[in-house]
């Protein structure tokens, strides 16, 4: 929830900076243990005691701003900022001062197609912690004073993006992207929206919205596999069985060719772009995911950095990434430059796309992105939240709880032939969608 404040103990900052005493990605996945509590909530689990803290990441499908009612854009990031500001007979105050006597650490947040959160704690505050989050979770109380604090947080954050050229363009990509679906829709809302909601929307979406049924945990750190089982009961146990369906359809970005130019006076134009790509259960996933990183995800060593910046010095950065929605995948980038050369930048960008479509890939860069993809895996797992946060993506992905284990070698199984497959099937430089914000010279906008 942007613009909110955010809880996080000194304790889970200090442990942040420690690595796992795990001894890298694989004896972490030999750990990891699926725990199914007495009253049936499953989560998993890798216990490592060597530090008295354990960080839990969670999340509820089907409960991310793609679920916000028509006229509610924005409640489920409202709703993030709210879950921590008071519950059961505790109002914002009395939570918070809970909280931080502890050093407990709590947040939520919404994307797209999830409502997720975090908490962490030191092991002897275990029993305090799952209480307050169960609480949060399942009696949270939208008090007049928090419900306007928080509204006028993410209206001062929504001004301040109206003015902010990256967060234009990529909110009119997405519209323009998926016209008619909920993932064309502003994650943050309006103005209008936000004002609109009130404590029984929230309230609604809550009880709807987050349910056992669509729940996901992970956890790592100090506590026993028994243990846990009885607090995701205390934490988890009252929410409802089953959450409300979400007709949600499969989709894709418009399959054509556009530019789109928002006129702002700045010196240098803000770029974004994007395809449709792979959703992560595609076969061709992996494939597809070495490609982008010599596409451009791999900072310095991209082909779209070698030719736009270190050939030509057009921009500081430019960067691709995947991005799979639950009902959509999609292949995006972004890049900034003077506006006198914004429309060379962007005929690069197409000529790249082109030339990788056409075959040519090297052997020897397709090897040194898997080194990189696979000696950098590591630095995902070297603290208790990231590795909570991989967990729970693995359940959210239906990777495997073998996942860990398995990664590098299927990124190592990845050939120059299934690259060069995955490029002539994913990228598509007659269907990139570009939206310019600046004063682009050369550049026409269609319709």
């Amino acid at each position: 929830m942007r613009g909110r404040k955010v809880a996080v103990s000194t304790t889970f900052l200090c442990t942040a900076l420690l690595c796992l005493a795990l001894g890298g990605a694989a004896q972490a996945a030999s750990q990891v243990v699926r725990v199914v509590s007495p009253g049936g909530i499953e989560a998993w689990l890798v216990r490592e005691p060597s530090i008295p803290f354990l960080a839990v990441q969670l999340a509820f499908r089907d409960a991310g701003a793609a679920a916000d009612p028509a006229g509610r854009e924005g409640l489920a990031n409202m709703l993030g900022g709210l879950l921590d500001e008071g519950a059961g007979d505790l109002d914002s105050k009395a939570f918070q001062d809970r909280l931080s006597a502890r050093s407990i650490g709590l947040r939520f947040d919404a994307d797209r197609d999830r409502f997720q959160g975090g908490m962490d704690a030191l092991s002897h505050d275990l029993e305090e912690a799952f209480g307050l989050l169960g609480l949060a979770l399942t009696r949270p109380r939208f008090d007049a004073e928090p419900v306007a604090r928080i509204r006028d947080q993410i209206l001062t954050g929504l001004q301040r993006d109206a003015e902010d050229p990256g967060s234009l363009a990529h909110r009119r990509w997405a519209a323009t992207a998926f016209p008619g679906h909920a993932y064309g829709r502003p994650r943050e809302g309006t103005a209008e929206t936000v004002t609109a909601i009130a404590a029984a929307d929230l309230s609604a979406f809550a009880r709807r919205r987050l349910a056992r049924d669509r729940l996901v945990i992970g956890a790592s750190g100090d506590v026993e596999p028994a243990a846990f089982g009885r607090l995701l009961d205390r934490a988890f146990g009252g929410l409802p069985a089953r959450a409300e369906p979400l007709p949600l359809a499969e989709t894709a970005p418009v399959a054509a060719a556009a530019v789109a130019i928002i006129p702002k006076a700045i010196p240098q134009s803000v770029v974004v772009f994007g395809q449709a790509g792979p959703k992560r259960n595609n076969p061709d996933f992996m494939a597809a995911f070495v490609m982008n990183h010599l596409l451009g995800g791999g900072g310095f060593s991209a082909r779209l950095m070698n030719e736009i910046r270190e050939k030509r010095g057009l921009v500081y950065g430019v960067s691709t990434g995947l991005n799979p929605l639950v009902k959509a995948g999609v292949l995006s980038g972004q890049l900034a430059s003077q506006n006198a050369r914004v429309a060379e930048a962007i005929l690069l960008v197409r000529q790249e796309f082109r030339r990788f479509q056409s075959g040519e890939v090297e052997e020897a860069e397709v090897a040194a992105a898997k080194a990189y993809l696979t000696g950098s895996f590591p630095l995902q797992l070297d603290t208790n939240w990231r590795l909570a946060r991989m967990l729970v993506t693995m359940q959210l992905q239906d990777l495997g709880i073998d996942y860990l284990e398995r990664r590098n070698a299927l990124v190592e199984a990845v050939s120059r032939d299934d690259v060069v497959r995955a490029a002539r099937t994913w990228l598509r430089p007659d269907e990139l969608r570009f939206v310019i914000v600046g004063a682009p010279v050369g550049v026409a906008a269609t319709n």
